[in-house]
C-alpha cells in the first residue's frame, strides 16, 4: 500500500529502497520555497542496523504489512528479557539492543504491544503511563513550596525523573513513557 510522505510517522513499518524499515523517529520539515521532506530514523528489521535518511516526495515507499500481539514481561536473564504470551503461554526471550528505547519502563507483570513481522518479533511498546516505585531521592524540606519545586528521584528501573517535593522514597509514580516524565503519585 504507497504511502503519501506526510503519513511517515514512528511506529510505522516501511517498505523502502527494497528493504523493510520501522520507523523509530520522524522529523517533518519544510524549506521557503523549496518542497517538504521528512529526516527519519530507521530501523532495518532484518540486519537491525539503524541509519538516518532523509526522505524526499519523489521517493517511493509502502506500508509494510505487520501484526500486534500483547505480551507480558516476566523476568530478564543476562541480555534477554523474557516475554509471555498470555494466550499460549510461550515464553519468547528478547535481547537487550532490540529493548533499549524502553528498558526504563520495563516492569515485571505488565502488558506491552510486540509489533512482528513475519514472524518475528521487530519492537515492543510500552503502554502510555506505567507505575514505577521511587527507590531513591531526597527529603523534602518542611516549608518547601508544594508547587513548582522539583528534585531528582530513581525509579526501580533506574530512571531518574524530576518530581515535586512530596514525593518520598516507597512512593509510587506515574511516568509518561511517550515523555519520560511524571505524572503523579499514584500512592
Amino acid at each position: 500500500m504507497p504511502l503519501d510522505l506526510a503519513d511517515i510517522r514512528p511506529g510505522l513499518t516501511i517498505e523502502y529502497e527494497g528493504e523493510i524499515y520501522y520507523v523509530l523517529s520522524a522529523e517533518h520539515a519544510k524549506l521557503g520555497r523549496g518542497g517538504a521532506f521528512v529526516r527519519a530514523r530507521l530501523r532495518n528489521i532484518k540486519t537491525d542496523a539503524v541509519i538516518d535518511k532523509t526522505i524526499k516526495p519523489g521517493d517511493k515507499f509502502d506500508l509494510a504489512f505487520i501484526e500486534r500481539k500483547t505480551l507480558q514481561y516476566i523476568y530478564h536473564t543476562g541480555d534477554e528479557y523474557v516475554f509471555m504470551d498470555p494466550e499460549t503461554y510461550e515464553q519468547i526471550p528478547l535481547s537487550s539492543s532490540l529493548l533499549s528505547p524502553i528498558l526504563p519502563y520495563l516492569k515485571e507483570g505488565v502488558d506491552y504491544q510486540a509489533v512482528i513481522y513475519e514472524g518475528k518479533v521487530i519492537a515492543v511498546e510500552p503502554p502510555i503511563t506505567v507505575d514505577l516505585g521511587v527507590v531513591d531521592t531526597e527529603p523534602g524540606v518542611r516549608g518547601d513550596t508544594a508547587s513548582g519545586g522539583t528534585k531528582p528521584a530513581t525509579l526501580e528501573t533506574g530512571l531518574v525523573v524530576q518530581v515535586p517535593l512530596f514525593i518520598e522514597r516507597g512512593d509510587i509514580v506515574k511516568i509518561d513513557t511517550r515523555t519520560g516524565e511524571y505524572v503523579e503519585r499514584v500512592r
